[in-house]
């Protein structure tokens, strides 16, 4: 469909919704709008993803977890939303930031999940698993799942979360860095695994 209905806002927001995913890989969130366009609330950034969407040129999309697509995507079926959820410490364990950031719009054939996975993001931040090609920077793409020995998993380990992976010697699992200047991580208490690798994205330089 041709834009030319589109006022110059809208034109804008729709260049910068086509930007930040061709460059990030996600749709940008409604305060990402907000910020990058100095609107005075969200409200603003959704009256204009309204506004295109009536004139065809994004798709809402029901019961997905980032609302927003283009109609050509739409036509291929495996196309999924994951959420992005902050930023995970791929160094000493801390806090995960819950705050969901955005979304990744992924052909999920292609990293062979199955239809109905259930998957998040996170960036990651740190370099304890730079032996394993996860870099500072970095986003996660993990399924909720039991983990096997091997895996590198989102664990929370004695209230803390971090980025590792899965080791079970002697029977007792524990957390080991990809790097060797950081030291395994042993469970004073809990280690609850909250999701399992299964892809890796590189932001372009």
């Amino acid at each position: 469909m041709s834009n030319q209905s589109l006022t110059n806002r809208q034109q804008e927001v729709l260049d910068f919704l086509k930007e930040t995913h061709r460059n990030e890989g996600f749709m940008p969130s409604t305060r990402d709008i907000q910020h990058h366009f100095n609107f005075a609330s969200q409200t603003a950034a959704m009256s204009h993803l309204r506004a295109l969407e009536r004139k065809g040129v994004i798709v809402r999309k029901a019961n997905k977890a980032c609302g927003i697509g283009f109609p050509e995507e739409m036509e291929r079926e495996e196309i999924v939303d994951i959420p992005i959820y902050g930023s995970i410490a791929a160094g000493m364990a801390q806090d995960v930031d819950g705050e969901k950031e955005g979304c990744l719009s992924i052909d999920i054939s292609s990293l062979g999940l199955r239809g109905n996975a259930r998957t998040f993001a996170l960036k990651v931040r740190g370099e304890s698993m730079i032996d394993a090609h996860i870099c500072d920077g970095d986003t996660v793409v993990l399924e909720f799942r039991e983990p096997r020995r091997g895996d590198v998993v989102a664990a929370l380990i004695d209230g803390e979360t971090t980025l590792k992976r899965y080791v079970i010697e002697d029977g007792k699992p524990f957390l080991r860095a990809e790097n060797v200047d950081y030291p395994d991580l042993i469970p004073a208490r809990e280690l609850i695994i909250q999701g399992v690798l299964v892809a890796l994205l590189r932001a372009a330089a």
